[in-house]
C-alpha cells in the first residue's frame, strides 16, 4: 500500500483585515471596538501527496502557497480542515513532527550569521539529535554533492547568495527527513547554481524516497523536477494533476519568436496582425517578440509571410507553448478540466 506523505481535507484558513473608522470620534471607538472583515487566505482545499513524490506548488502572488506551506510545517494552525503529515498533526505534535521535515525558504536562513558553516551543521546535528555515525554517513555524500566543502570554514555572511543557498540545502537535510519542503529555493540564483540544486534533488528523491513540496515562481524548476502540479488561484486549488497532460490537453498552440535586425516598436507589430488570433509579447532584455497562436499551419504560414514582409528578420524560431504560458491563461480562465 503506498504510504500518504501529506494528507489535506477541507483545509481553510481565514485572517482578520481590520479597517480604521475616519476621524477624531472614529479613531476613538477604534480603541475600543475595531471594525474587521474575514478574508480567506486557504479556501478550504484538499489533496494527498504519496511518499516519493516531487510535486509542484503553483500559484500567483496572493493564491495561498505560503500560507499552505505555514500550516503544512505547523507554523500556523488552519482555522478548520484536517492536517496528517508524517502521520502527525503538525501544529499539535510539533516536537516529534519537526525531527521529520525539512525546510528551505528562499528568503530566510536557517544558518547563524557569523559562525562558520560548519559551526551551523554542528548546533543543527544536535537539535535534530543525530548521531556522529549518521552525520558523517549522509552529510558527506551532501557536502560532496552541493560542492560546499571549501565553504564550511567561512562565516555565512561572508557567502554569496547562491553559496547560502546550496548550504541552506544542506542545513535542511542533516537529518535526512523523509519530507522536504522548498519555498523558492532558487529565487535570484545563476543558472549553473540552479542546475546543481536541481540536479542534487533528484539524486535525494531516487536515493532516499524523499518527498519534496516546492513552490516557486520558476516553472522551468517544476518542469525540471516535478511530474505532478497543484495549482492554486485565490485560495482554492483550480489544477491537480500530471504536468504532461496539462500541456498536452493545452498546449495545442505554438510559440514563434522573431528577432529583427532593425528596431520593431510593439505596438507596430500588434497592429499589423490586427484581426489574426495572435497574442505578441516581448522580452525587452533579449529583444524577442514572441507570437502565440493555435497550432494550424495555414495560420502560422500567414503570420510568418506577414511578418517578414514588412520587416528584416534576424532570426525566426517556432516551438510547441511553453508551460509558461499554458498557466497564464488558466488563471485568465479560471479552473481547468484536463480530459
Amino acid at each position: 500500500m503506498t504510504q500518504r506523505a501529506i494528507e489535506v481535507d477541507t483545509l481553510r484558513k481565514e485572517f482578520k483585515s481590520y479597517s480604521s473608522r475616519s476621524g477624531l470620534a472614529g479613531a476613538f471607538r477604534d480603541l475600543f471596538t475595531r471594525n474587521y472583515k474575514v478574508v480567506p487566505a486557504v479556501n478550504d482545499i484538499s489533496f494527498t501527496v504519496n511518499q516519493g513524490e516531487m510535486v509542484g506548488y503553483i500559484g500567483e502572488n496572493g493564491a495561498g502557497k505560503s500560507t499552505t506551506i505555514k500550516m503544512l510545517t505547523g507554523i500556523l494552525t488552519p482555522t478548520s480542515g484536517k492536517i496528517i503529515v508524517n502521520g502527525m498533526n503538525p501544529h499539535k505534535q510539533r516536537e516529534q513532527f519537526v525531527q521529520t521535515i525539512g525546510v528551505v525558504f528562499g528568503q530566510r536562513s536557517q544558518l547563524w550569521w557569523d559562525i562558520a558553516v560548519q559551526e551551523s551543521f554542528r548546533l543543527l546535528k544536535k537539535v535534530y539529535k543525530v548521531t556522529d555515525e549518521q552525520y558523517d554517513d549522509h552529510m558527506n555524500h551532501v557536502i560532496k554533492t552541493l560542492d560546499i566543502e571549501p565553504l564550511l570554514d567561512k562565516p555565512v555572511r561572508k557567502l554569496s547568495l547562491g553559496q547560502r543557498m546550496r548550504c541552506e540545502l544542506a542545513a535542511a537535510l542533516i537529518h535526512n527527513p523523509p519530507l522536504l519542503f522548498l519555498d523558492e529555493p532558487t529565487i535570484g540564483l545563476d543558472v549553473l547554481v540552479k542546475l546543481k540544486i536541481r540536479e542534487f534533488l533528484k539524486e535525494i528523491n531516487e536515493k532516499y524516497n524523499t518527498t519534496i513540496l516546492l513552490t516557486t515562481h520558476n516553472l522551468t524548476d517544476i518542469e525540471a523536477l516535478c511530474d505532478r502540479v497543484i495549482m492554486l488561484d485565490e485560495g482554492s486549488i483550480i489544477y491537480d494533476g500530471a504536468l504532461k497532460h496539462l500541456k498536452e490537453n493545452l498546449g495545442d498552440g505554438k510559440e514563434l519568436q522573431f528577432q529583427f535586425l532593425e528596431k520593431v516598436d510593439l505596438q507596430a507589430v500588434k497592429a499589423l496582425t490586427t484581426g489574426m488570433p495572435v497574442k505578441w509579447a516581448l522580452d525587452e532584455k533579449e529583444h524577442i517578440f514572441t507570437a502565440n497562436v493555435e497550432d494550424h499551419d495555414e495560420l502560422v504560414s500567414m503570420l510568418i509571410a506577414k511578418i517578414v514582409a514588412n520587416y528584416k528578420i534576424k532570426d525566426i524560431k517556432i516551438n510547441e507553448t511553453s508551460t509558461e504560458e499554458i498557466i497564464r491563461n488558466i488563471y485568465e480562465k479560471g479552473a481547468v478540466e484536463v480530459g
